[in-house]
């Protein structure tokens, strides 16, 4: 970075206030920093590495101050950066900034191979960060395993599940997918049976794998049972959100079988919990059903959260998720994606598959093509249905796939803001509240049914900023509480 970028680094930090997820501010007045492990492994354990930037004082509120020695700084900043595994080279740049000096330690990503960058000084399972926002935090085991794996080309749908025989197994299906594999491969065809599968990772030492139970098991769940899908529709905006009746979920299922039966499943549930508007042909007449959302993003989302999930013992315990919003349907996924691929490069790079085995047998039993195209048909189905573009989150533990049902705009118009915006909405509901009026009157006002999510989203934090009063102050909860504005 030049002298001229740091000065606008620094205008920008002063400015906003805040550090980010590529951003870390030291004082360094007094002398250097003792403990910058969590920050030097953090930014070089994440693609896009990051900057500590030394002479902000953020308590005094992002004030310039002067560095206490530049020469020394960059010294002992440097042994830090040696103590670390792999060794972090930081480049610095320093620039007089509103007459204080500034300087600035370059922590450039390193590449995944590699990966987790830890302080030596605590081992690998303590001095291993990962940057979220403004934060360094511990890895978790789960982190520190997917790099492992991705470094060793493990692939955990390949494990034994030790409690499962091949009795328990289908054997017509597994017959099907092997005499498919010997129409294809003539050579292949010539092996023995044991060998055969074996190779194409149905067994290990003739014990089914996770692959095979997902796909050929007559009872998967029996041997794996959280590897399912749990399905709920809420009826509100978040979990947690009630009906009129108090309800939380309005449908709640727990959809369990092989690939190929979960996916069937999901699809019936989803189809049971959209609505379907009907639509006439103007100029044939002809009638035709369109769902909340197109049934070939959702089959794409669901397909990919079951064959791409992590399968490894750590997240053993946790369920795909389809949870169906008023605004949005979100399927989770467990398991962050895998190795090099980042939100950014989904539906453009090919990915590097988490589960070879798993995807190659579920092609023929779910009819999955396997050939990258999931993504890239989501977006294409949401963009011919006139839905904004889908949203793919990527946390440390989960990736999440975010089909929105419509423009924020027609949220505003359908649930209550006349089309009016949020803040418009707000400043009517204070002169609706001159005279005292109750949660459900509130509700009923904003054109809302679910009384929790009023409560959270509008008059919680009116109260809390004084603009809404109470008129039973000394119980707050009171279902007789009503609510008026502040004179």
């Amino acid at each position: 970075m030049t002298k001229e970028e740091l000065l606008a680094l620094a205008d920008r930090i002063c400015a906003n206030k805040a550090e980010e997820q590529t951003i870390e501010l030291k004082t360094a007045e007094g002398g250097c920093p003792q403990k910058l492990y969590g920050t030097l492994s953090g930014f070089s354990n994440q693609d896009m590495g990051g900057t500590i930037v030394f002479g902000i004082n953020e308590k005094e509120g992002f004030v310039p101050c002067n560095v206490y020695d530049v020469q020394d700084l960059q010294k002992k900043v440097t042994e830090q950066c040696n103590q670390m595994m792999p060794p972090v080279r930081a480049v610095f740049t320093t620039a007089e900034y509103k007459g204080c000096t500034i300087c600035s330690a370059e922590i450039p990503g390193i590449d995944l191979s590699e990966r987790p960058c830890y302080y030596t000084g605590a081992g690998k399972l303590r001095g291993s960060f990962v940057r979220v926002g403004d934060a360094d935090l511990p890895m978790t085991d789960y982190e520190l395993y997917s790099f492992e794996a991705f470094r060793k080309h493990a692939h955990d749908d390949e494990r034994v599940v030790e409690r499962a025989t091949m009795r328990s197994l289908d054997s017509n299906k597994i017959n099907e997918f092997i005499e498919k594999q010997q129409s294809d491969k003539p050579e292949f065809a010539k092996l023995p049976r044991n060998l055969q599968e074996e190779m194409l990772n149905i067994t290990r030492e003739g014990k089914p794998t996770v692959a095979a139970v997902m796909n050929f098991c007559v009872y998967p769940q029996g041997y794996l049972p959280q590897m399912a899908i749990t399905a709920v529709r809420v009826p509100g905006f978040e979990i947690g959100e009630v009906d009129e009746n108090d309800a939380r979920f309005i449908d709640n299922k727990r959809i369990e079988g092989t690939l190929a039966e979960m996916m069937n499943g999901a699809l019936a549930f989803c189809m049971r919990n959209m609505k379907v508007a009907t639509i006439i042909d103007k100029n044939t007449g002809k009638r035709v059903d369109r769902t909340e959302y197109p049934i070939k993003a959702i089959r794409e989302a669901v397909l990919n959260a079951l064959i791409h999930r992590d399968y490894s013992h750590f997240t053993e315990g946790t369920p795909v998720q389809i949870i169906f919003y008023a605004d949005r349907l979100e399927i989770h996924s467990p398991g962050s994606l895998y190795g090099r691929m980042t939100v950014e490069q989904l539906g453009y790079s090919k990915p590097d598959l988490r589960n070879p085995a798993l995807a190659l047998i579920a092609e023929s039993q779910t009819e999955a093509e396997n050939r990258y195209s999931g993504i890239p048909t989501i977006r294409l189905a949401m963009k011919e249905y006139g839905l904004p573009e889908p949203v793919f989150k990527n946390g440390r533990n989960e990736f999440v796939v975010i089909l929105k049902n419509q423009s924020a705009k027609e949220v505003a118009v359908k649930y209550g803001f006349g089309g009016k915006s949020e803040c418009s909405a707000v400043t009517d509901l204070i002169e609706f509240c001159r005279e005292p009026k109750s949660r459900g009157e509130i509700a009923e006002y904003l054109g809302l049914k679910t009384i929790y999510y009023v409560t959270k989203k509008y008059i919680d934090p009116l109260v809390k900023s004084n603009r809404l009063l109470l008129t039973i102050p000394e119980h707050p909860k009171s279902k007789n509480q009503k609510f008026y504005s502040a004179k």
